[in-house]
């Protein structure tokens, strides 16, 4: 056979995956980052507390980290396209059994079980890991910061489109919407096809297993403080998140100003995202994070001592925006070089499951506490402590592979 008429061999369509990773990102953490602003309508039209809702977000905040390992076992065994298409059909159903859910228990099952579990199997991780396993190990961490700034977009587009949609056609209509865009997620997807192989070159030997995988994680001391440290990541962001557009109502702002805080937040992860993504890609990783989660405090700290004014929460929901996802590509980069990204869909769920723990926390006690004392400065000054002690949790974490992958690459 003539080499003219030999086939072509074809690789992975790189740009495609990453638009339409990037699609999903978007739809994915979209309507879940305005979760917030159906706060107000729905607790005032079922006549509920503000922890039963807080409690509902808490859930989902919970079950989605808790589904990640799962989904991600899922995607690394079957492929994200069949993951995907899962979460869409539990996050549309989540959506609108909201719409009639009339009781707290109704309303924890949709928006707190579904939509969580949906999120677990449709989220940005997967889409991590997907890019993990396509891109050159020199560009993963800048198609990681990439992929996190496509969610921090959807922030950023769904926070004033949700809040207009509220204020036009009602929360209901809103939630018919957002299941709609949701529903594209598997149409996306079908780029993205595909699962976790085994590394050119690796001996069946020395091929491993997802178990072992996760057994030797968790005996990597790196790997626990990146998930100890990835819960205060959690806290920090689904508290602002549910809790920071009822807070600038409570201050006598206009309730407006909540969304444009969600909204900026997102348009400067953008910038945050794409920075971090750059940045860990040519810095150290652990010292990185320790100086996001140091400057978290900082903006936490000064945003509650000084008088809240509409410019107040303009420069923190900026500088918070900055800091927002920027935990995501170190973190995902710094499992990506300690075990390799056969199985990183799995092990950053794990990761993940830890950030959601805190996420379930920071939601929950904000709305506990609000209803015990009326006010949010304890759930404050809980953030500013806990962003001191990640920054000192990070700093001795060790960026490099583990002795397995380092006696493989010696070979």
């Amino acid at each position: 056979m003539t080499a003219a008429s030999t086939p072509a061999r074809t690789g992975p369509n790189i740009p495609l995956i990453i638009v339409c990773g990037c699609l999903i990102a978007l739809f994915s953490f979209g309507p879940r980052s305005a979760m917030g602003l159906f706060f107000q309508p729905m607790t005032e039209a079922r006549d509920w507390s503000r922890e039963i809702f807080a409690l509902a977000i808490a859930i989902q905040n919970l079950v989605w980290g808790i589904g990640q390992p799962f989904a991600g076992m899922f995607a690394d065994r079957f492929g994200t396209w069949k993951s995907m298409t899962i979460g869409a059909l539990l996050y549309c159903a989540g959506l609108l059994i909201m719409i009639d859910a009339e009781s707290a228990v109704a309303l924890h099952v949709s928006a707190g079980i579904l939509i969580g579990l949906g999120i677990a199997f449709s989220s940005f991780s997967l889409v991590l890991a997907a890019f993990g396993r396509t891109v050159s190990p020199e560009q993963r961490s800048l198609a990681f910061g990439i992929g996190t700034a496509s969610g921090s977009l959807g922030q950023f587009l769904f926070a004033p489109m949700g809040g207009a949609l509220i204020a036009n056609i009602g929360w209901q209509d809103t939630l018919i919407v957002f299941a709609g865009l949701v529903a594209l997620i598997p149409l996306l997807a079908i780029a993205l096809r595909g699962k976790s192989e085994q590394p050119p070159g690796t001996s069946v030997a020395n091929d491993q297993k997802i178990s072992s995988a996760v057994a030797e994680a968790f005996k990597t001391r790196g790997f626990i403080l990146l998930t100890i440290g990835f819960f205060v990541c959690g806290f920090h962001v689904a508290f602002i998140t549910v809790h920071l557009p009822p807070f600038i109502a409570d201050v006598g702002l206009d309730p407006s100003w909540g969304a444009w805080a969600i909204a900026l937040i997102g348009l400067c992860n953008i910038a945050g995202s794409l920075a971090s993504g750059y940045i860990g890609g040519r810095y150290s990783k652990p010292i990185f994070l320790s100086l996001i989660y140091l400057g978290r405090s900082i903006a936490i700290f000064a945003f509650i001592m000084l008088p809240i004014t509409p410019a107040s929460v303009l420069i923190f929901s900026g500088v918070m925006g900055l800091l927002w996802l920027s935990t995501i590509p170190p973190t995902s980069g710094l499992v990506a070089v300690m075990f390799g990204p056969r199985y990183m869909a799995t092990l950053f769920g794990f990761v993940f499951l830890s950030h959601q723990i805190g996420s379930f926390l920071g939601v929950w006690l904000g709305g506990r506490l609000y209803d015990e004392t009326g006010s949010y400065d304890a759930i404050w000054w809980c953030g500013i402590v806990l962003g001191i002690l990640a920054a000192i949790i990070h700093w001795p974490i060790e960026e490099k592979p583990v002795p397995r992958l380092a006696q493989q690459a010696a070979e």
